[in-house]
């Protein structure tokens, strides 16, 4: 199982900084713990200068990163508040059937609701769901669901065709 971890980085920040990335570690450390199989990508530990690429590099970087987040079995998402890029990433990663499961408080923002398979409001209530298997039981029928609406709508266009 493929995982993208998906979060706020910039945010609303009006500089070139970034917010505290240490879910990550937690994330990641959860990841390995609970569902040991799974391949982690962050973003974050190939692009940790980020900001500091041109519009070239940069550009490059964020498509690529849309393009994975449609490819993977799974985006985690992590948002203590709105991000823009986590919206598209997210928004990618639903569109192409994938597993959108998002750890945040704002539980009313639609992009949040609509797109998020699961919502969990804050780290320690998706460490418990992970300990508990709960996350893996989920992620197996969102996965299955998934392939079984891919392989319907293949179905529906050959017909078509």
């Amino acid at each position: 199982m493929r995982i993208f971890l998906a979060g706020i980085m910039q945010g609303s920040h009006l500089g070139a900084v970034i917010h505290n990335q240490d879910y990550r570690a937690r994330l990641k450390q959860l990841l390995a713990e609970h569902l040991p199989n799974a391949e982690i990508y962050d973003p974050l530990s190939d692009h940790g200068n980020s900001l500091e690429y041109d519009d070239h590099q940069g550009r490059s970087v964020f498509f690529y990163h849309c393009r994975l987040t449609s490819e993977v079995d799974v985006v985690l998402c992590y948002l203590p508040e709105a991000s823009m890029g986590t919206g598209i990433e997210m928004w990618q990663a639903y569109q192409h059937g994938r597993a959108v499961l998002t750890i945040s408080p704002l539980k009313h923002n639609w992009v949040i609701r609509f797109l998020s398979h699961e919502i969990y409001a804050d780290l320690d209530e998706f460490a418990a769901a992970l300990a508990s298997g709960k996350v893996a039981r989920r992620l197996a029928e969102i996965l299955t669901n998934s392939a079984g609406d891919h392989d319907r709508r293949n179905e529906r266009s050959e017909k078509k065709g």
